[in-house]
């Protein structure tokens, strides 16, 4: 480590313990009713289930959008202003940012704020989560190999942010279950299904036509995305990433109907290390739209162990799985909860040629034969909950529900 680095690290590290002295004082003052503290992905962006809540929130009550705040990232926060300008963006870790967060009646995310932060014992938490969960999480995992954190640390981090919870949105009882072990959660469920999904009960056919005409313009076939997950392994040195994909691009265009175009929905990470090359015209690369509306606009999802097949499988449209690396991503990278090569709503292949053949059949048949059956199965144990009202109901917690004290 250098002296430079040394002298940086030091000074975040003040910088740290003096929000958190001034937090610890505020949190000691009554917390304002109606103030509520938005946040998704530590910051990242504006969307996932916090964004469908807030909009609900403002669409019952126009009122909230004076005392509703998302919590950005600073390093996010120019380009967040130019996409959400009606939107009141807060930069994360700054002091005003404290004195809003130390006395919201309501804080809404969707993923675990440092143990080391405290709350107004008046605030109420909404943790929504972001996905029915395929791979081991939290306390599930059995080994963890994060430098500096032992297995059982890392499963008591888990455990002591679900204890800060008042609240859990669970998608389906799958996933309910699940969290209980996973997180250690004692508190109240919110058994509604996810409010990132309801916009996928609630667009017609004509807007979803019209979303597709935004984000892609004139297509004339069938548009299929291929989303698959991000793998632990991608790193090539820290901050560089690799991502080939694992199939021919030419090879798949001769294998789908004429005028099909290909959404990849890379993790953001990975979105400048895939070639399309000769192809911009079919393929487009869409790594921060938000996937609900790339679901609404596909007519066939490709993916592999990714929690999309969850949140796609509401629409009932066909699912393939191009799992090239199922061994090695099952066995050494990541457990499954579930049994996933009997229970996957569609085909699973693991190499290029599988994969082909498998599009050649959904290219005759607009579906692939022999799966209805398990797809009706896979509906019924992940999207049950779902009505296309999760977003309200958070919404009626949040203005009326009495959250409890910690």
């Amino acid at each position: 480590m250098t002296r430079s680095h040394s002298l940086i690290q030091s000074l975040k590290l003040v910088a740290r313990y003096g929000l958190i002295v001034l937090n610890d004082g505020l949190i000691c003052l009554p917390i304002k009713r109606r103030q509520v503290i938005f946040e998704s992905f530590n910051g990242k962006d504006v969307n996932d289930n916090p964004a469908a809540i807030y909009r609900e929130l403002l669409k019952t009550d126009p009122a909230y959008a004076h005392t509703a705040y998302f919590s950005v990232k600073p390093r996010e926060y120019a380009s967040l202003k130019d996409k959400y300008p009606e939107i009141q963006l807060v930069k994360r870790f700054t002091p005003r940012w404290v004195y809003l967060m130390a006395r919201a009646e309501f804080w809404v995310l969707n993923s675990r704020l440092p143990n080391w932060w405290r709350s107004n014992r008046h605030t109420t938490t909404i943790q929504t989560w972001h996905g029915t969960p395929l791979k081991k999480l939290g306390a599930d995992i059995t080994h963890v190999a994060i430098p500096g954190t032992s297995t059982a640390d890392y499963h008591q981090q888990f455990k002591t942010a679900a204890s800060r919870w008042n609240y859990l949105i669970a998608p389906n009882r799958y996933s309910q279950e699940i969290f209980k072990s996973a997180f250690g959660f004692k508190n109240q469920f919110l058994s509604i299904g996810y409010p990132r999904n309801d916009v996928l009960y609630t667009t017609d056919a004509a807007a979803q036509q019209a979303l597709r005409q935004r984000l892609l313009g004139q297509v004339s076939g069938p548009v299929v995305t291929y989303a698959p997950t991000w793998r632990d392994d991608m790193a090539v040195r820290p901050g560089v990433y690799q991502f080939d994909l694992p199939f021919d691009l030419a090879t798949f265009f001769a294998h789908v109907p004429a005028g099909t175009h290909l959404i990849i929905r890379p993790h953001y990470l990975v979105k400048d290390a895939i070639d399309i090359h000769g192809f911009e015209d079919r393929v487009t690369v869409l790594a921060e739209t938000d996937i609900a509306q790339l679901y609404l606009i596909s007519d066939l999802l490709i993916t592999d162990y990714s929690s999309v097949m969850f949140d796609f499988a509401n629409l009932k449209r066909p699912e393939l799985f191009f799992a090239y690396d199922l061994e090695h991503y099952r066995d050494q990278l990541r457990g499954f909860y579930f049994d996933y090569e009997r229970e996957i709503p569609g085909p699973l292949v693991t190499t290029a040629t599988a994969f082909y053949q498998q599009l050649d059949q959904w290219r005759q048949n607009g579906d692939f034969p022999g799966y209805q059956e398990r797809q009706a199965a896979f509906y019924h144990k992940f999207c049950d909950w779902e009505d296309g009202t999760a977003s309200q109901q958070v919404v009626q917690v949040i203005l009326h529900g009495k959250g409890a004290s910690k």
